[in-house]
């Protein structure tokens, strides 16, 4: 399974954004897909995920904020993040959530999201 998270960008605060999580070589209504974000120095954060059965989850951080949201027919997973704030700039990356907690699993470029105050 291959994951490439792409739509980061420069936005001030308040602005918003879209990510796309392009997955190809399963389908993702078997995966458990979520999003994660990483500054550097810190450890990478989950801050929301979708199951296969479309259960969504987010951390307190997002929460109210960002929506996590799939597209069976374009095998592709979204992070529609609102009223962003500064403390959101990061890389974020997606994974399906069995891969992300292997020691060494591939993660991808991962997608540079930053906020201006």
């Amino acid at each position: 399974v291959q994951l490439q998270a792409s739509g980061g960008g420069l936005v001030p605060a308040g602005g918003s954004l879209r990510l796309s999580c392009a997955v190809s070589g399963s389908s993702i209504n078997i995966n458990n897909i979520g999003w994660y974000r990483q500054v550097p120095g810190k450890q990478r954060e989950l801050i929301a995920s979708i199951s296969k059965g479309g259960t969504t989850s987010y951390a307190d951080s997002v929460k109210g904020r960002f929506t996590i949201s799939r597209d069976n027919a374009k095998n592709t997973v979204y992070l529609q993040m609102n009223n962003l704030k500064p403390e959101d700039t990061s890389i974020y990356y997606c994974n399906d959530l069995a891969r992300a907690l292997v020691a060494g699993a591939s993660w991808g470029q991962g997608t540079q999201v930053t906020v201006s105050s």
